[in-house]
This record gives structure tokens, C-alpha cells and sequence, in this order.
């Protein structure tokens, strides 16, 4: 279900009191790849719900440069959204999921493993990880599947191109 801003934190709280376990993720997911879907399947194991949270076009575009993101948010989610451990998407403008944490509340935070937990600060920091263990939720790092990213697929497709 891709779903809006005003109605998460009410469906979380439902999931709560029906005592299921949330799990977020966020991402740029721009090009759909096997690394995403085990990431993705690894993370769904951590609960009962998945949530997803997707850059929007304009975020993507402010982080990876003017050329990104090469599919919409609206394919993006789509395609996020018809994957099996998904169970909800919701698009984001700013640059970090902070906010939207704070609405989710996860009971569980997951990032790739090019993310750590520990950093405090830096490009590498898992955004909202200090709020989630405030309130005892737990943070986790899945590795990353080796030679699956976007970056590579794009790379590669410019070397056909030329």
C-alpha cells in the first residue's frame, strides 16, 4: 500500500495495539535490483510490517545530482509497493527520514550495511537511530549484497552507450 503523510502515524498506532512488530527502511530505490530485494527480504524477517520510506523525486535529486533519479517517485513506489516483504511506501521530500521516523516510531531502524550504527555523525550515520533507541527500538544494519548496486547498473549502461 503506498500510503500519505497524514494517515501513517494512525495506521502504526493500530499495528501497535494489534501488537506487530514495525520495521522501517528508507532509500532512493531507483533502479530495482537483486541487492534491494534481499535487503528488503532481511528486513521484512525483523517484524510483522514493513514500511518503506522513498526519497521523492526532488530529495533524490538534491542527493545524488540533477541526473537522478532516473525512474518517478510514482514508478518507483509502484515497484517498491508490488515487492512480496513490502507492506507500505511512503514518499518523503526532505533529505533524511528524521521526521518520519518520529511519525513511524519503528519498533525496529534498518540500513545497508554501508550505514553504521555507531557513527554520530557523517554521510554514513543512521538517520534517527539516537530517537528509535531512546524509546528502545532497535537498529539494524543488513549487509549489502556484493557487486549489486545502481551506481554500477548505471555505470554500466553508459559504457553500452558509448
Amino acid at each position: 500500500m503506498i500510503i500519505g503523510r497524514d494517515l501513517i502515524a494512525s495506521v502504526c498506532e493500530a499495528y501497535r495495539k494489534h501488537k506487530k512488530r514495525i520495521v522501517f527502511t528508507n532509500g532512493c530505490f531507483d533502479i530495482i535490483h537483486s541487492g534491494h530485494v534481499n535487503y528488503l527480504s532481511e528486513a521484512k524477517k525483523l517484524g510483522d510490517i514493513l514500511i518503506i520510506g522513498l526519497n521523492s523525486d526532488d530529495s533524490v535529486r538534491r542527493l545524488k545530482g540533477s541526473a537522478r533519479p532516473l525512474n518517478t517517485e510514482t514508478d518507483r513506489a509502484v515497484v517498491l509497493d508490488a515487492l512480496k516483504p513490502t507492506d507500505m511506501v511512503i514518499i518523503f521530500d526532505e533529505d533524511t527520514p528524521l521526521e518520519l521516523i518520529k511519525l513511524i516510531k519503528p519498533d525496529v531502524l534498518v540500513k545497508g550495511g554501508d550505514y553504521n550504527p555507531e557513527a554520530v555523525s557523517g554521510a554514513k550515520a543512521i538517520v534517527g537511530s539516537d530517537f528509535v533507541r531512546e524509546y528502545g527500538g532497535k537498529v539494524c544494519v543488513i549487509p549489502l549484497t556484493q557487486g549489486k548496486s545502481t551506481t554500477a547498473i548505471i555505470s554500466k549502461m553508459n559504457d553500452i552507450k558509448q
